[in-house]
């Protein structure tokens, strides 16, 4: 134990702007020290899932061990907050490792945008009518027609999220799983998704662009006017997380299932 203890002495706090998290960070600041993050062992983010969202991207290659606090109005991402014992807390912490989705966006004459998503990928209808959408897996049209407000590709970390709120499925944490998902779906009515496995390339094909315009979001960016959106797992990319024993994420997605 001490061993592991040792190997997070050195924490880089982070806040959101939110009074608690600031008041949280100037406490903690003071007790533990603020190591820069590249001397860091370990990254302490002090807010809710979107603080947490945001500095998981912002450290998405740096292989650094990101360990959140809640002090935001959502903490599905987060562990309890609490000021006493913190680097055994860190040391006893187990590690969900994730990969992130890989977005290739295609714009009618332009050159292509490239973003990583945690969450989800997803399409949207950016006019009144709603977006026609092909949809292909690994080379092969598997839908046709997707007459609908839009569609998103969700990771297992990402499915208590957007997926969720639109009824797609959750999925473990360890599944190796994508969740392909529709939004609205006007034709076909009954058509609720896809499991797909998370080696496989998807392919949506924006049909009538000009007409029906669709913007494509990898998490928070987004690019508008798509004709065609390339997704896959970035599976060079890992992603470090840690939660206190029996917090973990697994048991976060599985508990969430049972909520009522």
């Amino acid at each position: 134990m001490a061993s592991s203890a040792s190997k997070f002495q050195s924490i880089a706090f982070v806040a959101s702007d939110v009074p608690e998290a600031r008041t949280a960070l100037d406490r903690l600041s003071a007790r533990y020290g603020n190591a820069p993050v590249e001397k860091a062992d370990v990254i302490v983010a002090l807010g809710g899932d979107g603080l947490m969202l945001q500095t998981l991207h912002r450290h998405m290659h740096d292989r650094i061990p990101i360990y959140g606090m809640n002090r935001g109005s959502v903490g599905f991402l987060t562990n309890d907050y609490s000021e006493d014992a913190l680097i055994e807390r860190l040391a006893s912490a187990e590690t969900s490792t994730i990969h992130p989705l890989k977005m290739r966006a295609t714009v009618d004459g332009g050159k292509p945008h490239q973003d990583l998503a945690i969450n989800e990928v997803s399409l949207f209808r950016q006019t009144h009518q709603a977006a026609k959408i092909r949809i292909s897996v690994d080379g092969k049209v598997r839908l046709e027609e997707l007459i609908c407000d839009g569609v998103l590709v969700s990771t297992p970390a990402g499915s208590t999220a957007y997926n969720l709120s639109v009824f797609g499925p959750i999925l473990p944490i360890d599944a190796p799983l994508l969740a392909l998902t529709p939004i609205s779906a006007f034709r076909p009515r009954r058509w609720r998704g896809a499991l797909l496995p998370n080696a496989a390339k998807i392919q949506f094909e924006v049909l009538e662009p000009d007409k029906r315009p669709v913007s494509a979001v990898a998490d928070h960016n987004e690019t508008r006017s798509v004709t065609r959106v390339d997704v896959e797992q970035a599976d060079k990319v890992e992603i470090l997380m840690l939660f206190d024993p029996g917090h973990s994420l697994d048991e976060r997605i599985l508990s969430e299932q049972f909520r009522y």
